[in-house]
């Protein structure tokens, strides 16, 4: 059973690891202002969202076991960003074009992960724009 939130959680941490020494937190003013860059950076990151290739997985049998294992999100997903669009959303299942739903999920639920990343570890976001400033 997939869950967009929780991976999608989880490839913002790992994406942060990876990727500290590139980041200048004395660029940022505050803690929205870091959830903002998360935002616009994370949308286009192939190892968060997939949506910069088109593909997280890859793999389109990993994307459909991951679409159908959170099928919920998928519809949310649709619904939020096809805006009733029935032909194009019928025709993604129709062409299984997995890898695509697989994205558009993940995109879907980026925000609210964010946000929860950054509300979660506000304070060690705080002090770490004040550190770097200070440096």
């Amino acid at each position: 059973m997939s869950d967009y939130r929780t991976e999608v959680r989880e490839a913002i941490e790992q994406y942060l690891e990876d990727n500290e020494q590139y980041i200048n937190m004395a660029d940022f003013d505050d803690a929205e202002d870091f959830e903002q860059y998360l935002n616009d950076t994370l949308w286009v990151a192939d190892d968060v969202t997939g949506n910069a290739s088109g593909s997280y997985t890859f793999n389109s049998y990993e994307a459909k076991e991951k679409v159908f294992g959170d099928m919920e999100t998928v519809k949310d997903a649709l619904q939020e960003f096809c805006c009733g669009q029935k032909e194009e959303i019928a025709d993604a299942f129709l062409e299984e074009k997995w890898e695509w739903l697989d994205v558009t999920a993940r995109c879907y639920v980026l925000g609210e992960c964010v946000s929860d990343y950054v509300r979660d570890n506000e304070d060690d976001i705080i002090k770490a724009i004040e550190e770097a400033k200070e440096a």
